[in-house]
Parts: structure tokens; C-alpha cells; sequence
């Protein structure tokens, strides 16, 4: 990997957001997401299905009396949501707030036992049955987002009570699981304590917390296999024994390095291989990125929804096979479109390619900012592509696919999941390598960043109202001349652009889907960069039989999809007739104001068939000639629930 130009991402200390459009979310994560979502964990949203989350530390810690409840995973809501307000305090200190976390580690840390043990269904439930059921417990996943938690909220506040709890957690971990003679050779069923062990090994530097990681990555699927040997031995059930999963859902019917394609559950799988990235890159093992190279491959070129959705069967919340990616039953659950970024971001970290970019971008702007509703306060767990509400309420194949965002979920995953991405979407816009003195540009983010090369700050503000408009400005400020290299991503999307420093046409390299500025840079240079931004009309390729003679509609980065409220019932029966003739505007008042495309179309008339009639002779049919509107996929059911689809007949 030594070919590799290595970068690291700029921390979020680094970047103010300015932005209309993220600036905006990110206020709404802060002040309102993240108090109602400590609500939700103290059980105190009416109509939600209740959390049990800090009940089940006050009982552990001997504050409260009771049993253990919930899911068997609920210590995750806290070290999620923990995660998120520490990302917040970084760019907005908040006493009130930090004063209402610092009393929630309290809790916490009172429920951890004498020799480091901290997980709640085991406390309550019996210390002498813990790891046992490394495979579906989820005791390594739980302590995973609890070390990414603590990380978080010490970097934001320099208290370490959280991250000196976790730490003798996993030296408590180190004890019994390993290589080593006398511990057992287990691994989690869920992935997440890979890249979070990474993550502890970057603040502690202590060469134990990476070894542990990359013992998890190696041993996995490794004979004889120890998911087997734990069944058997502790008389554990194994869901998946009459199914053709296997231990494939569990990504451990083989050893990572031999793996071939994105198989199993999908959010297990892109946490999995976010760790093997991580520790491909710091123990420089080709063979471990070759393995992650060919999964990434296969996961975005051949089992990814347009909208970036990833795990097309409700069964198993996974992977299927290539191609395999219907519209109406798909499963594509928010936390998976989280972890395709945390993989991309890991990847792009080994090399700055712009296909990773793309798919960071095509997450936020699409899989996942449609798992939340505009008030934040109701989030969806899957994220259909074409949604008739009968079927949801009526077929047993749809039942999963919600026609509106709910409340909240004994399974909450995904609305602490998404606080936390986006409270840390600052670090996911610029990286930087000091060794070639070159400074990435990755997502097109109104704000600024002071960076330093070579002991000199230099201060870069953008400014765009990106994903609407299509022009974005970069002003350039330092004390003195510099000489830097500075790459600007050129979206894949985009088929037409121009790039200008001070007016004039840019000399630039374009290399892997970024535009290489390397010059004496000036006080006051201004980089100007213009994306032409006209109506795609996108088709997926043939060997995807659920869309095959329908279309989709983008522009720039955005999915958009017709929805009932817009267009009326039965939009199976539209077609859009002219793939030219568009019209654009931003509506400030739809939808918390969005880009709309109305466009010409037909609807088959039901003239075109005899009354009460299931089948007859084909004969020619009847149109209506209909204006089609369609609105950012992102933005369905934030009004009158109804029909969605984003891809129609042509």
C-alpha cells in the first residue's frame, strides 16, 4: 500500500458549517433531536414504544429496583446518543446540555462491576452467563458504540469518566478473548468494536487496542469456527440453521480475506468492513484492502439502490445477490446507509478517489436524510422506494415498510444513529495529507476551514447554496504566499462543469474524480467552481428486473420521486412521456423549501377497460395527459401520507 496517498480526515474542531441547507439540520439535531431523543430514553414520549434504556442503569447501578427490559442491545441508545451530544458540544458548547450528559454518565458508570464489566442485560440478568452468546448477545456490539460514545464526549469536554469506564472494559475483554492460550477464540456477532477499538488506539496510542481489533478481523470465519463451538457448548439456538444464510448473515462462513461479496446483514457487514479498512490502512495489509476493494465493488456497482439503500430483503436485514433490488419490499435500513459511509470515509482515507465522495454524498442526500421527518421527531427504519399503503397494512410481504416515520422503536437503532452522523458531518468534508502538503475538498458544504501547512494557517470559506444551485465560491485567506495543493472534488454525477482561480480558467490535474490545484497561493484567491446541474434521466441497468422499462429522475445529487399528494393515487398507471422538456424551480415554501421538477407524462385511463373486468383482449388504451411533479425523495411523507414511488414507466 505504500502507492496509497494516505489522508486524514479534518476534525470537526476544525470546520464551521454555514450552511443553509446542513446548517439548518444540524440546528435541528441539536435542539431538538437530541432532548427528544433523552426523552425517548427515559420512556417519556407518549404514543412511543417505550426505550428502558436508562432505566435498565438505574437499576443496574442499585438506584432503582426492577428487571432487566427491552432489547438485549439497549445499552446502544445511550452510547449513540452520548456520541451525538458530544459531536454537538464541539461546535456549540451548551452547559444545560453538558450538565444533563454528565449526570447520564453518572448512571452509567455506577452500573460498571469490579473488574470492568459494564453491559445491562448481563448485570440484571446474570453475570455468570456472559459471553456465552458472543454470536447474537451483543455485548461486544453495545461496548463497541459505548468506546465510540466516550471518545466522542471526551474530545468535546476533556472529561474522561466515560472513557476510563470503557477502557477497563476492554481490558476486562482483552482478558478472555484472544489468540492466547486459556481465552476463548470468539468475535462479536455484530460488528462495531473493530473500527472503535481503532478509534480508542488513536487517543491512547496503547498498541493492545489495535492488536484487538485486527485479532477480531482475523479470526473471524476462521475454523474450526467458533459461533459452532459456542452453540454446542452452551446450548445457545442458532436462528439461522434451516435458512441459506448460515453464518453468511453473520459475515463468518469464511475468513474476510477471502470474501468476495457484501453478504448477511447488511449494517454488521459495512461496520465489519469499516474495521477492516481501518485496520488495513494502519498495519499496511494488501491483502485485507484487496478484500475490502472487491467487497466495495460489489456492495455500491451491484447491490445498491439508486437513493444509496443497501440490504434489499426485510429477511435477515440483508444482502441478497446481485441485482436483487425491488423497489416495494425492499428493507434498506437507515443504520445501513450510515455504515456505507463510515466505509467510504475509511476508504477514501487510504486513497482520495471521488467514488467514495459520491457515495458519502448520495447517503446524506438520500438514504439516509429520508430516515428522519423534517421536525425530527419521527424516523424511518427502512426506506422503501415505491410505497402503496394497502399493501403495508394488508400484505404480511410489505408489513415492514411504513407509510409514515414513527415515534421511536423497541429497536432504536436508527434515530441515535442518525443524530450522531449528522452532529459529526463537519468531519466528513475535508481530509488532508502533510506529507504532500494537499488538502481535499470531498462535499460541497457551506463554512470554513483554518487548516496548516507547514506551521502556516490558511483559512478557506465556501460559499454555495449547493444541492439547488450549482455555482460554488472558495476564498482563500493567509498571512503570506503559500505554496499548498488543493482538490476539489468533481462529483460523478456531473457531466459539465467549469473551474476558475481568480476568474480565470484553472490549470488543473484531474485525478480519480478530483481536480488537483497545485500553486503559490495568494491572499484573496478565489476559486469558483460552476456544475451544471440539468434533469438526469437515469435507467438501471437490465439485469435489474424490477426496473426494467421504468426511469428515475436526478438532479445533481438528489433522487426525486413522485408522491400522491402531488400527483394523486395510482402511480403505477403514470408514464413520463418526454425525457427533455423540464421545469425547474425552488418552491421556499414546499417542504422546508426544495428544487421540484414538473414534467409531461400520461396516466392510463381506466376507459381503457371494461367495467368489473379482471382480464380481456388486449385492445389499445386510453391516456390522460398529466403534468407529472416530483420532489427530493429525502422529503416524502412529510405531508398527507399516501402512494411513493421514484421509479416510473417510460
Amino acid at each position: 500500500m505504500d502507492d496509497k496517498q494516505f489522508s486524514t480526515p479534518a476534525s470537526i474542531a476544525e470546520v464551521k458549517i454555514k450552511d443553509q441547507f446542513w446548517q439548518t439540520l444540524m440546528e435541528l439535531i441539536r435542539t431538538q433531536v437530541i432532548p427528544y431523543q433523552w426523552d425517548a430514553l427515559n420512556d417519556r414520549i407518549e404514543g412511543a414504544e417505550p426505550s428502558h434504556c436508562m432505566k435498565n442503569f438505574k437499576i443496574a447501578a442499585g438506584l432503582e429496583k426492577g428487571k432487566f427490559a427491552g432489547r438485549v442491545f439497549q445499552d446502544s441508545d445511550f452510547a449513540k446518543w452520548i456520541e451525538a451530544v458530544g459531536y454537538c458540544l464541539v461546535w456549540h458548547k451548551d452547559s444545560a446540555l453538558e450538565k444533563v450528559a454528565d449526570a447520564a454518565i453518572d448512571i452509567v458508570c455506577a452500573a460498571q462491576q469490579a473488574d470492568g464489566y459494564l453491559n445491562t442485560y448481563y448485570i440484571l440478568n446474570g453475570l455468570d452467563k456472559r459471553s456465552t452468546n458472543l454470536q447474537d448477545n451483543h455485548e461486544l456490539y453495545c461496548l463497541g458504540h459505548m468506546i465510540e460514545g466516550a471518545i466522542s464526549y471526551y474530545q468535546a469536554t476533556g472529561k474522561d469518566k466515560l472513557l476510563k469506564a470503557t477502557i477497563r472494559y476492554v481490558d476486562y475483554v482483552d482478558t478472555i478473548l484472544g489468540p492466547e492460550q486459556g481465552k476463548k477464540h470468539g468475535y462479536p456477532g455484530h460488528e462495531v468494536i473493530e473500527l472503535a477499538l481503532v478509534k480508542l488506539y488513536h487517543i491512547t496510542k496503547d498498541e493492545k487496542h489495535l492488536k484487538l481489533a485486527k485479532y477480531f478481523i482475523d479470526e473471524r470465519g476462521q475454523q474450526p469456527l467458533y459461533f459452532q463451538e459456542e452453540t454446542k457448548r452452551y446450548g445457545n439456538d442458532f436462528p439461522w440453521k434451516d435458512s441459506y444464510f448460515q453464518y453468511k448473515y453473520y459475515q463468518a462462513d469464511q475468513p474476510v480475506r477471502s470474501q468476495q461479496v457484501a453478504e448477511g446483514h447488511a449494517v454488521r457487514a459495512t461496520y465489519l468492513y469499516s474495521g477492516m479498512t481501518d485496520v488495513a490502512r494502519l498495519t499496511k495489509d494488501e491483502e485485507l484492502y484487496a478484500a475490502c476493494k472487491r467487497i466495495w465493488n460489489n456492495m455500491t456497482q451491484r447491490q445498491m439502490y439508486i437513493t444509496g439503500s443497501i440490504g434489499a430483503s426485510a429477511y435477515g436485514e440483508s444482502f441478497t445477490y446481485d441485482y436483487d433490488l425491488p423497489n416495494d419490499t425492499v428493507y434498506g435500513e437507515t443504520c445501513a446507509s450510515i455504515g456505507a459511509v463510515f466505509f467510504a470515509r475509511r476508504m477514501l482515507e487510504i486513497s482520495p478517489e471521488g467514488e467514495y465522495a459520491d457515495v458519502i454524498e448520495k447517503e446524506l442526500f438520500n438514504g439516509i436524510l429520508s430516515g428522519m421527518s423534517m421536525d425530527g421527531k419521527s424516523f424511518f427504519y427502512v426506506n422503501p422506494l415505491e410505497v402503496v399503503p394497502e399493501a403495508s397494512k394488508k400484505d404480511q410481504l410489505h408489513r415492514h415498510v411504513e407509510v409514515e416515520r414513527q415515534k421511536w422503536f423497541g429497536c432504536a437503532c436508527c434515530p441515535p444513529n442518525i443524530a450522531r452522523l449528522f452532529a459529526s458531518l463537519g468531519s466528513y468534508i475535508y481530509s488532508y495529507s502533510a506529507k504532500s502538503n494537499t488538502l481535499w475538498l470531498h462535499l460541497y458544504i457551506g463554512g470554513e476551514l483554518t487548516h496548516t501547512f507547514d506551521s502556516q494557517e490558511v483559512n478557506f470559506t465556501v460559499a454555495t447554496n449547493y444541492p439547488w444551485d450549482e455555482d460554488v465560491e472558495i476564498t482563500v485567506s493567509l498571512a503570506e504566499s503559500k505554496e499548498f495543493t488543493y482538490a476539489l472534488r468533481i462529483p460523478g454525477w456531473c457531466k459539465a462543469y467549469e473551474l476558475n482561480v481568480n476568474g480565470e480558467k484553472a490549470n488543473a490535474s484531474i485525478v480519480s474524480g478530483y481536480a488537483y490545484l497545485k500553486r503559490e497561493w495568494e491572499n484573496g484567491d478565489v476559486i469558483h467552481l460552476h456544475f451544471a446541474m440539468p434533469i438526469e434521466v437515469m435507467q438501471a441497468n437490465p439485469k435489474v428486473r424490477e426496473d426494467l422499462g421504468k426511469v428515475a429522475m436526478m438532479r445533481g445529487p438528489i433522487v426525486y420521486c413522485l408522491e400522491e399528494a402531488d400527483n394523486g393515487p395510482n402511480l403505477h398507471r403514470i408514464y413520463l412521456c418526454d425525457t427533455q422538456n423540464f421545469h425547474v424551480q425552488f418552491e421556499p415554501d414546499l417542504l422546508g423549501g426544495v428544487v421540484s421538477i414538473i414534467s409531461s407524462g400520461k396516466m392510463l385511463d381506466e376507459k381503457s377497460w371494461k367495467e368489473n373486468t379482471l382480464y380481456q383482449s388486449y385492445r389499445e388504451p386510453v391516456w390522460q395527459i398529466k403534468k407529472i411533479k416530483w420532489i427530493p425523495y429525502y422529503a416524502w411523507s412529510n405531508r398527507t401520507p399516501g402512494e411513493m414511488t421514484v421509479w416510473v414507466k417510460y
